[in-house]
């Protein structure tokens, strides 16, 4: 029988959505990353960090059932033990959970806590946004006061500002209370229902379970009817009214402009009066500047959700992706060499043994040392050097090995001199001082 002919080995590919961070983009996160750290501490924010896997129940009841997240979005599995758990889609949820499942709670107010880290969605890929992305997320528990709504607008305005991303307007609303929203939700209704079979499918469906949810249709056959929509702000009760009054008052004395949106209502449920975003400016139709670059609000019910005491709390998220891309568009960074870099270059076994010892100490110094073990001739070793940048090069072959010699090469005017071994570090000292 002849043997059955085996095909190529299928090339394997990252799963649809998800991604690779590459090193070329690094700088773009370090910079992101090192930015919100030193912003956190500024304004005396403390870091947590959630598990990535959460009990999916807890999604469930606090983004809503009716909210694209519960109903399309959410990767949920069964463990081996029967438990239903889902890859977290979001921070707010999981950092309230902590705050009241351990002790977080007993704090002095406000309590301000932050994260970085992965998120899971099953949406559809686009540019900017993955089914695995990163989110930067900002969180102040135990204080109603609308400054505190200001206080996070500001800290997310000046990340942007710090990164250099100027080109967006930021878009407030107040999606009021449980109170006044029950009748707002009325009227809505009744206006939308004119318009029932005009809609996208995913609207005529949120029409029957939240008609808030149809005003964050980003789908452009139902934004003539959102434009033409009822809005809240006119049906506020008086607390969430005068609350709404005054965060914009503070905005104010921050010298924060900002547009009020009437159809700004955020997608997740938990969401009570002040919804903000911070919205890419742009002139051209590419679908990534669609995306906000930050967005949050308050959440003053989420805690009693979850069976703690009402707590009022606020907000905010940005994706890093996002922003990564608008760096990378408006703001390109060049990675800074590394200062006084020395690459060690070796010619031959006793070279190469001797290099190595070499780099082992360079090491343990803490002196910034490269080289290119492996790479045969000097003249491709000193092109790798001259790439990344380094100061000096260190020569060392099968002659220098026998003579416990080093030759020391100035990497930016070409001279190089033989030094005993002994004598390179404090020659390396002099030469690197002048550099």
């Amino acid at each position: 029988m002849a043997k059955r002919k085996r095909g190529p080995k299928e090339k394997i590919t990252s799963l649809k959505g998800m991604h690779d961070i590459l090193p070329q983009d690094q700088i773009y996160w370090d910079k992101i990353k090192e930015s919100v750290k030193k912003m956190a501490d500024n304004f005396g924010y403390q870091r947590i960090d959630p598990p990535i896997l959460e009990k999916a129940v807890l999604f469930e009841r606090t983004v809503g059932d009716g909210t694209d997240i519960v109903e399309k979005e959410m990767y949920t599995f069964y463990t081996k033990g029967k438990e239903r758990v889902v890859l977290r889609p979001e921070f707010t949820a999981s950092i309230a959970r902590s705050y009241l499942e351990q002790g977080l709670s007993r704090w002095p107010k406000p309590v301000k806590l932050y994260s970085i880290g992965s998120v899971f969605r099953h949406e559809n890929p686009q540019a900017g946004r993955y089914r695995e992305h990163h989110q930067i997320d900002f969180e102040v528990f135990g204080r109603k006061d609308p400054l505190l709504d200001a206080q996070v607008i500001l800290l997310a305005d000046i990340i942007l500002q710090k990164l250099g991303i100027k080109n967006y307007h930021l878009a407030v609303n107040s999606i009021g209370c449980p109170k006044c929203r029950k009748a707002y939700l009325r009227t809505l209704t009744n206006y939308l229902k004119q318009y029932r079979t005009k809609l996208c499918s995913d609207c005529k469906r949120r029409l029957v379970k939240n008609p808030l949810r149809v005003l964050d249709c980003k789908q452009e056959k139902c934004q003539p009817y959102i434009e033409g929509a009822p809005q809240i702000i006119n049906s506020l009760c008086e607390n969430c009214h005068d609350h709404f009054k005054a965060m914009l008052e503070y905005l104010d004395e921050l010298e924060l402009q900002y547009v009020i949106d009437p159809s700004l209502v955020r997608g997740l449920d938990y969401y009570n009066r002040t919804v903000f975003e911070f919205v890419p400016d742009s002139d051209s139709g590419d679908k990534i500047l669609s995306a906000s670059l930050a967005g949050g609000g308050r959440y003053d019910g989420l805690v009693r959700q979850l069976g703690g005491k009402k707590t009022p709390a606020v907000g905010f998220g940005m994706g890093i992706e996002r922003l990564v891309e608008e760096l990378k568009r408006k703001h390109p960074l060049r990675k800074k060499a590394k200062k006084n870099l020395i690459f060690l270059i070796q010619l031959g076994e006793m070279g190469k043994k001797k290099s190595l010892r070499l780099l082992k100490e360079f090491q343990r110094l803490g002196m910034p040392i490269t080289e290119s073990f492996g790479k045969g001739s000097i003249k491709s070793q000193l092109k790798i050097a001259n790439k990344v940048e380094a100061k000096v090069a260190l020569i060392i072959g099968q002659k220098e090995a026998l003579d416990n010699t080093v030759i020391i090469r100035d990497m930016e005017v070409g001279f190089q001199e033989t030094v005993a071994e002994e004598k390179v570090m404090e020659k390396l000292k002099k030469m690197l001082k002048q550099k």
